[in-house]
């Protein structure tokens, strides 16, 4: 039972799942914003401003630089790996999102020719960089606010 409440207790995971899951609400709340129209599916979907990626990825990234030290090999894997996803987030991703939003142009050609096709591929998979910064400062600010609630000499 103590890796179970290990788990539950573990400020840096606690914090990045903090950061996504604003992200993901703040995605909702700009898009309702720019389009005056409630997606709460949004909430659980990738692409759109912030990045949830970026901010999960940024937030346990600081979080564990600010407790364990921003010198420890884990901080440095933790970074690598935030860069990944940031870079796969807008690049990679955002690459296979204009791919599908192409083959769906083409499919609603054929469909003009009566060629029926089962659903349009998803579109909205990656993020600009402006996307992705917007979830790394997310990221950073609940890392920094976390350190402000639990400070170090309570760890």
């Amino acid at each position: 039972m103590s890796s179970l409440s290990d788990l539950l207790t573990n400020r840096h995971l606690i914090t990045a799942v903090i950061a996504m899951a604003l992200a993901q609400i703040l995605k909702v709340l700009f898009d309702y914003w720019r389009t005056s129209s409630w997606k709460k599916a949004l909430f659980f979907s990738t692409g759109g401003m912030p990045s949830s990626h970026s901010a999960l990825a940024v937030a346990a990234t600081v979080s564990i630089g600010l407790y364990e030290g921003f010198g420890t090999p884990l901080f440095a894997v933790s970074t690598v790996i935030a860069l990944v996803v940031m870079h796969d987030a807008a690049g990679i991703r955002r690459a296979a999102g204009k791919q599908a939003e192409a083959i769906n142009f083409l499919f609603s050609k054929l469909e003009d020719q009566g060629i029926k096709l089962d659903k349009k591929l998803k579109e909205l998979l990656g993020h600009n960089p402006i996307e992705v910064i917007a979830g790394a400062i997310l990221g950073l600010t609940v890392a920094l606010v976390a350190l402000a609630i639990f400070p170090l000499t309570e760890y």
